[in-house]
């Protein structure tokens, strides 16, 4: 900790230590800027606003922000591609989409401005990590119409730093560019980095040894502090947690510091609230419920008060590393991913939980959902034996199978089905991890 107490860089001083009296003032005449400049551009904030009878004159502190309408995801979608836009395509600089799961995809574009400052929220990401012009950039995000390989690479330049545009697959020839380019920071999906280690074991190769990683920034999907461990374990480096999502900016809303303490959101461009999921009230400080951002400064798809669905925490004190901004916790799950099994809420992240609990087992799992006609819900937990337990035959591993299925029940307080499968079985990923295979809906 001395060393993280000495070593704490920050990018922009005079916006992320801001007192908070200052910077909240500047949230209220931002706010009151952006929902004047949807009213006028966007003619689903215009008629929304209308029917709900408010407007930029309602708003006469931070907390008249409830008196506005959600917004949603479904929303992007009915108006796809650009009808949520403030500015003609022809003004826009970068279109990037999510493909999603189900409908349409979400599509979000960046004029000349946007990009500066998505630059300047992901130097700011770097710099929390403690990386300069002298680091070499490993990312290995996907880049095209996906956000974050484009999100870190303009970062990387705005610091200063080399960047080596690697993105996803190819694994093995990426642990050698790795070794042979001198790269020391590594950016990807936290299930990549696992993989990455998993494949340089394979290799025969031990990258705490031959490599000079010593900085990973790890998001796009949910994980787990034991996730952390086990990734800085294995690679050799620090890992920090970060979050953004393309409709807000892509990545770049928040990341930890050193003290590991949260992930501080970039308040200036990004006003956080927690709001009751059921009810849409707004939660105060310290309360669990779902992270609803506006942007404050965004011009091509400028959104107010749009519903991410994440659920977690937000912290006001002001950090030791000098940051007065609002962290978040870690994200623990989305409102929308629960499963309901038997009439029991479930969410993949205690699934998750029990299973890196044991040492015994690989950080590889799938979570399958089932339903047969006129039968109850089934819940089927597999995952991957370590290579030592499956050395040790089949009665080691219905031990284990046997303890993993006691595990489920105390936690979930529901009987799971559990399967301990031979090392490597599991499909590997290498973008985000499809975790769970709900079946119900497919029959």
């Amino acid at each position: 900790m001395a060393d993280k107490q000495k070593k704490a860089l920050i990018w922009n001083e005079e916006f992320e230590t801001m007192p908070r009296p200052e910077l909240e003032k500047l949230q209220l005449k931002r706010l009151k800027d952006i929902v004047a400049y949807v009213a006028e551009k966007v003619p689903f904030y215009r008629e929304l606003y209308a029917e709900a009878g408010v407007s930029a004159d309602d708003i006469d502190s931070l907390e008249d922000i409830a008196k506005l309408p959600f917004t949603s995801k479904q929303d992007l979608r009915d108006r796809y591609p650009f009808g949520m836009f403030a500015v003609p395509v022809l003004e826009l600089r970068q279109v990037h989409a999510t493909s999603g799961t189900t409908g349409k995809m979400t599509v979000t574009g960046y004029t000349a401005s946007d990009m500066q400052v998505w630059a300047e929220t992901m130097a700011r990401v770097y710099t929390a990590g403690n990386v300069t012009a002298d680091d070499v950039v490993h990312n290995a995000y996907g880049y095209g119409l996906f956000t974050g390989g484009l999100g870190f690479h303009i970062g990387a330049e705005r610091i200063g730093a080399t960047v080596i545009p690697v993105s996803g697959g190819m694994t093995k020839r990426q642990i050698e560019i790795m070794q042979d380019f001198g790269s020391t920071v590594l950016t990807c999906t936290p299930s990549y980095a696992l993989v990455l280690a998993e494949t340089a074991k394979q290799m025969g190769i031990d990258l705490r040894e031959t490599s000079g990683l010593r900085v990973g920034f790890f998001g796009a999907e949910p994980w787990t502090e034991l996730m952390r461990e086990g990734i800085e374990e294995r690679m050799g480096l620090d890992a920090y947690d970060i979050y953004g999502l393309a409709e807000i900016i892509g990545p770049g809303v928040s990341v930890e510091c050193p003290y590991h303490c949260g992930l501080h959101i970039a308040e200036d461009h990004f006003y956080p609230e927690i709001i009751d999921p059921e009810t849409g009230d707004p939660l105060g400080y310290d309360q669990l419920g779902e992270l609803v951002f506006t942007t404050l400064t965004k011009e091509g798809l400028p959104l107010v008060r749009y519903r991410t669905r994440d659920r977690t925490i937000l912290r006001k004190e002001k950090c030791a590393c000098g940051r007065t901004m609002v962290r978040m916790e870690k994200v623990l799950g989305r409102t929308d991913d629960m499963l309901i099994i038997r009439g029991i809420n479930v969410f993949p992240s205690q699934v998750e939980h029990v299973l890196l609990e044991i040492e015994e087992l690989e950080p590889q799992y799938v979570i399958y959902v089932d339903r047969e006609k006129d039968k109850l819900d089934t819940l089927e937990v597999w995952v991957e034996a370590s290579p030592e337990l499956y050395a040790q035959g089949e009665v080691a591993v219905g031990e284990m199978t046997a303890r993993v299925k006691k595990a489920m029940q105390e936690t979930l307080y529901v009987s799971t089905i559990v399967k301990v499968v031979e090392p490597g079985s599991i499909e590997r990923s290498l973008g985000k991890a499809k975790r769970v295979v709900d079946r119900r809906g497919l029959r």
